[in-house]
């Protein structure tokens, strides 16, 4: 006979250890795995990220160069995606039925897990009429939902480089500052990249309870667990933005850059690279493809040369072996050398225009004259306190040095360069140690050869001849408002050439522009003005020379240096020092009288770029 009661309490044993197991698998899901807890709260609440409105950017004068416009995202969460009318939304939302498939397969192959459960953008930077029609529809497509933004407006649509443009974070910039999250915009260039931070502002968070029909109903907990959005602060720039628009305007159909500064502050007034771009092209649902023409466009608009490319200085740079020719005491300003059409050494010649034969130094930086400043060079490289060449040249270099080129000036773009200024170590490498002399480099006597400067470094060459002697970081931040600019900027830097030494030097600047006879740079002559200029030409292995002028106004207390480099523009007194001129003139007297001559500016056009077999 079968035993009941055994059986019976099988059963009870077994429902007992059901029981716990059950009990036990509940107390783990609500008490230590958090997973499921999760699930159900995303289920039924959706955060949004509050992006703060980014800072303002004005001119020196508060006119706005960059704002603020409403746009929407259209974000999605996967598992709550039910069948819908693709082609409907992609009416709506002006896209392609492909693009709409291909987004969403995209998206459910990234979104995995909890992920799925999380906002995942599904299309960006719609516009307000846009959003409107997806509005009236949004009901038709569960787990699709806008999200409002503000994004940048660049009501001037010109100084793309100077001003820099906003762009989606990388997985860099996630790595590197947890501030940003995945749809996060960033400063990439300029402006808007060196002060992010400043303008970037607070991102806030709001957490909505959603019915099942997919919508918005209420603030979880009466918004208790929301935080605000802070804006970003508003920065007012140096920027003169007449002087840069008219700058932009006289470059059209050049390629270079120019680059002014008030000499007594450091202050940036203008930034200018040619060719430059409308910075509104990444602000909208084809920016990435706006981004791809730029740079397939074989001029580049996306460099910044103002501050990225390194050029010979060309002869603008003997105004700084005349200074340190001075300091050392190696000449005076009456001292005379002989040129008979250049300058002869080992059996070459470094050629020089015509001009009168023996020339003071004020008078050898009016005519430009090569075999002055190769005599000058070959004196400070061979003085005989040094015990060799090479210890003459490390001194030279670190004398240029003090006049911030060959270094990085520090300014606030981050990605300025320093040029190049050669240590002795590169020609010991290149000539063997020993093996070489002021002739082994005597092209660094008339600014060419190895050395390479910025046109950022040329200006503040300018600013530094123009304040005898020192100079203030160049920089474009002139007030933040809730913050200060960095103090690196209002302290002064001088040079290691005492101020006396500078005014043979702005004399013959002075008489370059302003001499009665003779003078590389009488098309700089601005009526009413006393500019002080010197004229380079630097050469240029892959075509034609480039038109180098750099100059300051008034000659006593300046209020402008300027330098401007138009490749392949041939002489300095061609372009670059008519289109600096007017730029002073525009500045100082606030119009311009030589109609003729600005015309000329702005119609012409000098444009050519390496091909890659060229190089």
């Amino acid at each position: 006979m079968y035993d009941w009661t055994h059986r019976k309490s099988h059963i009870a044993i077994f429902i007992q250890v059901l029981a716990v197991v059950i009990i036990a698998r509940f107390v783990y899901i609500q008490l230590i795995d958090p997973s499921y807890k999760i699930k159900a709260e995303l289920n039924a609440m959706v955060k949004q990220v509050q992006y703060p409105s980014r800072g303002l950017i004005m001119d020196r004068h508060g006119k706005v160069l960059v704002e603020n416009q409403t746009v929407y995202d259209i974000n999605v969460i996967p598992k709550k995606v039910e069948a819908f009318d693709t082609t409907e939304l992609a009416y709506l939302l002006g896209m392609t039925k492909e693009d709409v498939v291909r987004n969403l397969q995209e998206i459910s192959r990234r979104a995995k897990g909890a992920a799925a459960y999380q906002p995942q953008r599904f299309v960006k930077l719609i516009s307000a009429e846009t959003y409107g029609l997806f509005q009236e529809k949004w009901f038709k497509f569960p787990g699709f939902y806008p999200q409002a933004r503000t994004t940048r407006a660049y009501p001037a649509r010109s100084a793309g480089n100077l001003l820099g443009y906003i762009g989606e974070v990388s997985r860099k910039d996630m790595e590197t500052d947890p501030y940003y999250g995945q749809g996060f915009y960033i400063g990439k260039t300029g402006i808007e990249k060196a002060y992010e931070k400043q303008l970037r502002g607070v991102k806030g968070v709001n957490i909505y309870v959603r019915d099942v029909l997919n919508r918005v109903v209420e603030a979880y907990e009466h918004g208790k667990y929301d935080t605000l959005s802070i804006p970003g602060e508003n920065i007012y720039t140096t920027i003169d933005f007449d002087l840069q628009d008219y700058g932009e305007k006289l470059m059209a159909g050049k390629t270079g850059s120019i680059v002014a500064i008030e000499p007594a502050t450091g202050e940036i007034l203008s930034l200018v690279s040619s060719p430059t771009f409308d910075p509104n092209l990444f602000m909208n649902i084809y920016g990435s493809s706006g981004l791809r023409d730029l740079r397939k466009n074989p001029l580049n608009p996306l460099f910044n040369r103002a501050i990225m490319a390194q050029y010979p200085p060309g002869s603008i740079f003997k105004t700084v072996n005349a200074l340190i020719g001075l300091q050392d005491g190696v000449i005076t300003p009456q001292s005379r050398f002989t040129c008979n059409h250049g300058y002869a050494y080992g059996g070459k010649i470094m050629k020089c225009h015509s001009h009168a034969p023996n020339l003071d130094l004020p008078n050898a930086i009016s005519n430009s004259c090569n075999a002055y400043f190769c005599n000058v060079y070959r004196l400070i490289l061979e003085q005989r306190k040094f015990n060799s060449v090479e210890e003459g040249y490390e001194h030279w270099r670190l004398m240029v040095n003090s006049f911030g080129i060959g270094t990085k000036l520090h300014s606030d773009f981050v990605n300025e360069l320093k040029g190049i200024l050669p240590t002795s170590a590169y020609f010991n490498k290149y000539f063997g140690k020993g093996r070489w002399n002021a002739f082994s480099n005597l092209s660094m006597a008339i600014g060419q050869g190895e050395l390479g400067v910025t046109p950022l470094h040329m200006a503040n060459l300018a600013a530094i001849i123009a304040n005898r002697g020192f100079y203030y970081i160049p920089h474009v931040a002139k007030k933040i408002v809730g913050d200060t600019i960095p103090q690196r900027f209002l302290k002064p830097i001088h040079t290691q050439v005492d101020a006396k030494h500078f005014d043979p030097v702005v004399y013959g600047m002075w008489m370059a522009v302003n001499g009665e006879s003779g003078g590389t740079a009488r098309m700089a002559k601005v009526p009413g003005v006393e500019v002080c200029g010197k004229t380079g030409t630097a050469q240029n292995p892959h075509g034609k020379d480039h038109s180098v002028f750099v100059a300051f106004a008034p000659k006593d207390n300046p209020k402008i240096a300027i330098a401007v480099y138009v490749e392949n523009g041939g002489f300095g007194a061609t372009w670059a020092a008519p289109i600096a001129s007017l730029m002073i003139e525009k500045y100082i007297t606030k119009k311009v009288t030589r109609g003729d001559l600005e015309k000329r500016m702005m119609e012409s056009k000098v444009l050519y770029y390496v091909k890659p077999n060229q190089q």
